[in-house]
């Protein structure tokens, strides 16, 4: 991760908005790729060096994610959970992962579509399980699309923020600042990480033994 970051404003200059979208797209298609560093990083580096446009950043992230999802919800719905099945596990999808996919989205439906962007194993997960249990195409889309939205917006406007503060700090109160925006972003995954561990638990409870072969 630190060698992304490294190289992050190299690929950034010279790919753009291109390399956002792609890495989000392929990231919501359900290969684990950084889709929320990319964003962070690229809303940060906007702040930073007005190189990018942060309006364009977040429209490239949503572009990315609402194709990339429907893309996934597609594969889901013909063959999803038979490539689950088979080939999760190269991909960082493990049984217990596909389980708790499986879980939220028994028990809450759309929800897990909308707010799914905001958890790292559904970013990649939720899409693909939609298509397989077959929820309707409509309803997904503007679940999606919303929750696309919401996090693109939200996400890159706080690292935009602390960009723009690095970019301007002069001062130690400014730099206290940064540093108090990047401890709380940090604070903040690490709070989501621990809570998708306790889902993960909770759904090997709820759906005990392997997984049904397709």
């Amino acid at each position: 991760m630190t060698q992304l970051f490294e190289q992050l404003p190299d690929l950034l200059h010279a790919y753009g908005y291109w390399l956002i979208a792609a890495v989000v797209l392929l990231e919501s298609m359900g290969i684990p790729l950084p889709g929320e560093t990319i964003l962070l990083g690229a809303s940060a580096y906007a702040g930073a060096t007005h190189e990018l446009d942060i309006v364009l950043v977040i429209a490239s992230t949503v572009a990315g994610a609402v194709i990339g999802d429907n893309i996934g919800y597609w594969v889901g719905d013909k063959v999803g959970y038979r490539l689950l099945f088979r080939y999760g596990d190269r991909f960082g999808l493990s049984e217990r992962k596909i389980k708790l996919g499986q879980y939220l989205f028994l028990r809450h439906g759309g929800k897990v579509v909308f707010f799914g962007r905001f958890v790292a194993v559904l970013r990649a997960l939720a899409a693909l399980m939609a298509g397989v249990n077959r929820m309707p195409w409509g309803r997904f889309v503007v679940a999606n699309l919303f929750g696309a939205v919401l996090w693109a917006s939200a996400y890159g406007m706080a690292a935009f923020a602390l960009g723009e503060a690095v970019h301007r700090v002069a001062r130690p109160v400014g730099l206290a600042a940064v540093v108090f925006a990047a401890a709380a972003l940090v604070a903040s995954a690490m709070v989501l990480k621990k809570r998708e561990q306790a889902l993960e638990e909770e759904a090997v409870r709820a759906l005990p033994g392997p997984l049904p072969r397709p």
